[in-house]
């Protein structure tokens, strides 16, 4: 399985693999990796990535679903 796009809710899933931008890091595009806990974006897709809450207690928007190992 490849990796998927995180402006889509459907790609998401609790427990699942990510790499999220946080807030702070927007600028420089850094990316922290983590697992899903909450997925806080009610709505079915957005453009800059599906809000997560990961289970390390970090917010971010999901640029990456990574396949599970």
């Amino acid at each position: 399985m490849q990796n998927s796009d995180g402006t889509k809710r459907s790609n998401v899933r609790i427990g699942g693999l990510v790499d999220v931008v946080q807030k702070q890091d927007q600028r420089s595009g850094e990316l922290t990796r983590g697992l899903v806990k909450r997925i806080l974006t009610k709505s079915s897709s957005h453009p800059h990535g599906i809000k997560v809450l990961l289970d390390t207690g970090e917010v971010g928007r999901v640029k990456e679903v990574l396949p599970d190992e």
